[in-house]
């Protein structure tokens, strides 16, 4: 009995985790991209910024131009795969950043 409810507790505790709590946008920005992208600028390349004006300047005008970025990046910033940042996950960062960089 005792096995079978730890069981059960771990399962509610991993399916709590991974479905009550999904990161949000922010969070999996901070996680996955802040490090390189502080405040929306860029470390490696300053003309590259998450700001409105470069994103367009640079064909990135709606979520899911930014997701393919972050699926195909250019020289200088790491590859997302979908094991990395799964869809759902690598659009709420495409949002945030379409919502926060202006």
């Amino acid at each position: 009995m005792k096995k079978h409810l730890a069981i059960t507790a771990t399962f509610v505790a991993t399916l709590t985790a991974t479905s009550l709590f999904a990161a949000s946008g922010e969070e999996l920005f901070k996680k996955h991209c802040s490090a390189c992208h502080p405040d929306g600028g860029n470390v490696v390349n300053p003309k590259k910024s998450l700001s409105r004006k470069d994103r367009e300047k640079h064909g990135m005008k709606d979520a899911s131009s930014l997701v393919k970025s972050m699926r195909n990046p250019g020289p200088g910033m790491a590859r997302f795969d979908k094991n990395t940042l799964p869809d759902k996950d690598a659009k709420a960062v495409a949002d945030y950043i379409l919502k926060t960089f202006k």
